[in-house]
């Protein structure tokens, strides 16, 4: 099976993981889930994150073929936008993030957002292959943390974003509108479910009892001590651990800021008559936790 070199890069404010996968022999890569920074605070957008990646493709040499999203995320802006108009490739998406648009475009009320996708390049289906120079790769529907989330099967190495989390954090929330706890848990048996050896890289780690970020452990890792499958390792036990956590955790202070854009495929919403880019907070669409 061919082994991609993965790159990790971290976003210390969000606990999210970035990656750079690539062929070494042709040197053709791509980005999976680039952050945008953002400070809710003061409503300031920044490019550290991006420039990172984009300093290490550029001095590695990487052609980059995709800019890949697992999903609209909450808790971070994408920078796919950005790094395209500066490295190329297409930005691609699981097709079914038009039912995200569907949701969110009401919650915001944007009638006019046009909900078909287009503001991606291509929009993979489950099972779609694609290759990265020499490196195929499979995408797996992989619904629970959102109802459009899929994974990225690179050779040996899979990005499986919000659905595991490392062993010893379990799993992740499946609490936003349109995920569900049911749905996760048959993602699990399928990512589960590739040979042992392969390599799950997530999306988040949150560093518990003071060890050191961690990105990646393979299937058997996984099988053998996530919390949440030892835990609960049956579908009804493991939707009663899940939605008992995720009652307990606050919404992502970025949440409603980061949708709106990344429902646009990463881009902020246009300039108005002043010259200046707003977004729009929706005033009591949510319980406070």
């Amino acid at each position: 099976m061919q082994t991609p070199v993965v790159t990790p890069f971290r976003d210390e404010a969000t606990g999210s993981w970035q990656y750079v996968f690539h062929d070494p022999g042709t040197m053709i890569g791509a980005i999976v889930d680039p952050v945008l920074d953002f400070d809710p605070g003061a409503a300031a957008t920044g490019t550290r994150n991006a420039k990172a990646i984009l300093h290490h493709v550029r001095e590695t040499g990487i052609e980059i073929a995709w800019i890949l999203d697992t999903h609209p995320h909450a808790d971070h802006f994408s920078a796919a936008v950005w790094l395209q108009d500066r490295l190329g490739g297409k930005r691609a998406i699981g097709e079914r993030v038009t039912g995200v648009q569907a949701l969110w475009k009401t919650l915001y009320h944007l009638p006019d957002l046009p909900g078909d996708g287009s503001q991606w390049d291509r929009l993979f289906a489950d099972g779609d292959t694609f290759e990265v120079g020499g490196i195929p790769v499979r995408v797996i529907f992989s619904p629970g943390h959102t109802l459009a989330s899929v994974t990225y099967v690179a050779g040996d190495a899979a990005f499986v974003h919000d659905t595991l989390m490392m062993p010893d954090s379990g799993t992740a929330r499946a609490d936003f509108p349109g995920g569900s706890s049911f749905d996760l848990y048959d993602t699990l048996q399928r990512l589960l479910s590739l040979p042992e050896d392969t390599r799950l890289f997530v999306g988040h780690d949150y560093a518990p009892n003071g060890r050191e970020p961690a990105c990646c452990a393979t299937v058997a890792e996984h099988r053998a001590g996530n919390i949440h499958l030892r835990d609960a390792p049956d579908r009804e036990a493991f939707c009663r651990l899940r939605d008992a956590r995720d009652a307990t955790l606050a919404l992502p202070d970025r949440m409603l800021a980061a949708l709106q854009v990344n429902i646009r495929g990463g881009r902020l919403p246009d300039p108005e008559a002043d010259g200046q880019r707003y977004l729009k907070i929706p005033l009591d669409r949510f319980a406070p936790r």
